[in-house]
């Protein structure tokens, strides 16, 4: 993670994704690294963001990566289509969600949000992802009642497009290969409106 001074900004990348932190008082950290200490038997979520009056689990995929190869495309799109990876993101929330409670700090509501970085995802793949995302985690209890003690307040898979049309102001997405600038740099406060409260999150629709 890297401060800009000029805005005060937080920067999380992974690899060719970078991610502009534009709340106020926010602390993100990188989660799925060597300081996580139980990666022999826990998965983890890329990176995990404490808000004032939430947490947000992130989690990255970029098959649209420079460096990915057609083929690797075409896999990974045939993956989403047969709900291929839904069990691995749904590990990655619940090892997450276990190692932050066991560790005394899930004690406000946690938002789970997937960036697929593949511009070729349509909507309704999108939309279909993130239903199978909310059957399995699962975010609704038995018989589709609310968990009396929920673990999870929310969740939506998006592309980068959907990402930063419903996060842009307060956590952009720019693709490290494709900027010409330092990144952030075009977003100011007065340009936001406020932060969504602890009872909103983004619509899982695209457009």
């Amino acid at each position: 993670m890297a401060i800009i001074d000029e805005k005060k900004m937080a920067i999380l990348d992974e690899k060719d994704l970078i991610m502009t932190l534009n709340f106020p008082n926010a602390k993100g950290k990188k989660f799925d690294n060597h300081s996580h200490g139980l990666s022999h038997c826990m998965k983890a979520v890329d990176f995990v963001i404490e808000l004032e009056d939430r947490f947000l689990f992130i989690e990255f995929k970029d098959p649209d990566h420079p460096r990915a190869s057609q083929k690797q495309r075409e896999e990974f799109l045939l993956d989403i289509k047969k709900g291929k990876l839904i069990p691995d993101l749904v590990t990655k929330f619940r090892d997450s969600f276990l190692y932050e409670w066991g560790s005394g700090r899930a004690k406000k509501p946690i938002y789970y949000f997937v960036l697929i970085a593949m511009c070729s995802l349509s909507p309704a793949e999108l939309l279909a992802a993130t239903d199978r995302l909310k059957r399995e985690l699962p975010v609704c209890g038995p018989n589709n009642r609310p968990w009396k003690k929920p673990f999870v307040a929310g969740c939506a898979i998006m592309n980068i497009k959907r990402w930063n049309k419903a996060l842009g102001c307060w956590l952009r997405v720019e693709r490290l290969s494709q900027s010409n600038s330092v990144p952030g740099f075009g977003i100011s406060n007065s340009q936001c409106p406020a932060a969504p409260s602890s009872g909103e999150q983004p619509s899982a629709k695209s457009n």
